[in-house]
């Protein structure tokens, strides 16, 4: 499968968003979707450039590995580079809202405390907005109900090509779960398998 023409850009990990200098607002992912789909697209002789959230995994050798935190960071690099790729596959687990301000200082323990968040940047539909006739956007819906509805609402608002639906099941090593393929002209593809299992089964059908 070496296609060494094919530029692919991957978004792995969670953000991080700062309440104050020592505390954040985060989510459980490891990073280890992103971090598997670049090393087989890598193995496979596709270029690849990683924008990983902070993770405590190796990247794969030979993949240009880019390193951020904030959703806003994340945002950045994606809109940056993506102009230069064929495929995104979005599989970063990019947190949704964000403290209003970072406070400069460390906050002070108190009985009670209403913290503001205002809305992250929606990544994949800011770059489905300058996305070029030829390239590809994939991205992931992690569902806890209503999987296929929720994905498929999520692939029309955002406008992409290819929606991969999951749900928390998917988390942790080895466990099969219900994984469905949902493209953009309709077409639905339900499998049940490992996470390890995904990224040659996402290069199958988007190649």
């Amino acid at each position: 499968m070496a296609r060494k023409k094919i530029k692919i850009l991957i978004s792995a990990g969670p953000t991080r968003e700062y309440i104050d200098p020592i505390r954040f607002i985060s989510n459980p992912s490891s990073g280890k979707m992103g971090y598997l789909i670049a090393e087989y697209a890598k193995k496979n002789g596709f270029d690849v450039i990683l924008v990983s959230g902070p993770t405590h995994l190796e990247p794969p050798e030979g993949v240009k590995l880019i390193k951020v935190e904030t959703a806003k960071q994340m945002e950045k690099e994606i809109l940056k580079n993506f102009p230069k790729v064929d495929i995104l596959i979005m599989a970063a687990a990019v947190s949704d809202w964000r403290p209003y301000r970072k406070f400069k200082r460390k906050l002070k323990r108190k009985n009670q405390w209403a913290l503001k968040l205002i809305p992250n940047p929606d990544i994949l539909k800011n770059v489905s907005n300058i996305k070029k006739e030829n390239q590809k956007i994939i991205g992931f819906a992690l569902e806890t109900d209503n999987i296929l509805k929720n994905a498929i609402k999520k692939l029309k608002e955002k406008k992409i090509d290819l929606i991969i639906g999951n749900t928390p099941d998917f988390f942790g090593e080895g466990k099969k779960s219900d994984v469905f393929f949902i493209f953009k002209d309709g077409k639905v593809l339900k499998f049940k398998i490992k996470k390890e299992q995904l990224p040659p089964k996402i290069f199958e059908l988007i190649l």
